[in-house]
């Protein structure tokens, strides 16, 4: 069977597996984004702060996803869960580094003209600062949301949900019919899905992004 007739003959199960794909890969960036951004905004003013939250998000990076999956099955059993907390966990550095950079660059007349008309702590934060830190917050999330496209596939490995079974069952089966065609597919759903999701944030970025601070 050639690889148009797999695609053709299965096309129902390809647009469930990248739901599952995409949904996972999305709600894993908002939880990562919520929590980026409040270790951003936690530590953005102190220097050694914002280097041990940098520091720790970087090493996360340094384990091996297989590895991770692997240490996480002892305690949340296989499924979503190991999924989801391994996809936020290598999500959050873009985050929380761009979120500290993009607070940090605020210029302070600014933040002086906005304590001058009256606004408080809170309403410089939420008002000035986190709405020009927004395009460097979203970049990161940019970033995370490709990162995560791949390493979503891995999570086949603890039975999480997505275009990498497919993959997985493809590959395990080399040889077989249809394997290439199977992994085949699977690869390029994933990256389809991430152009998809790519484009998706350059339209947000427009749509929520002062024309003043624009790149």
């Amino acid at each position: 069977m050639g690889f148009l007739d797999y695609v053709a003959s299965r096309w129902q199960q390809l647009l469930v597996d990248s739901y599952q794909h995409a949904s996972m890969v999305v709600q894993c960036i908002v939880l990562a984004t919520i929590v980026g951004v409040l270790v951003g905004v936690a530590v953005y003013r102190s220097p050694a702060g914002a280097a041990i939250a940098t520091a720790l998000s970087s090493a996360v990076l340094t384990i091996p996803s297989f590895a991770l999956f692997g240490l996480l099955l002892p305690f949340l059993g296989l499924g979503v869960a190991p999924s989801v907390v391994t996809l936020v966990l290598y999500a959050l550095l873009p985050i929380v580094r761009n979120t500290i950079v993009g607070l940090s660059t605020v210029d302070q007349p600014i933040l002086d003209a906005a304590r001058g008309i009256g606004m408080s702590r809170f309403g410089v934060l939420t008002r000035v600062e986190l709405r020009l830190a927004w395009p460097a917050i979203l970049a990161g999330m940019r970033v995370s949301t490709q990162m995560l496209m791949g390493i979503a596939a891995i999570a086949a490995y603890a039975k999480g949900p997505g275009l990498g079974n497919l993959i997985f069952s493809g590959l395990s089966q080399l040889g077989g019919a249809n394997a290439v065609n199977m992994a085949l597919a699977g690869t390029l759903g994933v990256i389809v899905l991430a152009l998809l999701l790519d484009a998706i944030f350059v339209l947000i970025g427009r749509l929520t992004t002062s024309r003043g601070i624009r790149g």
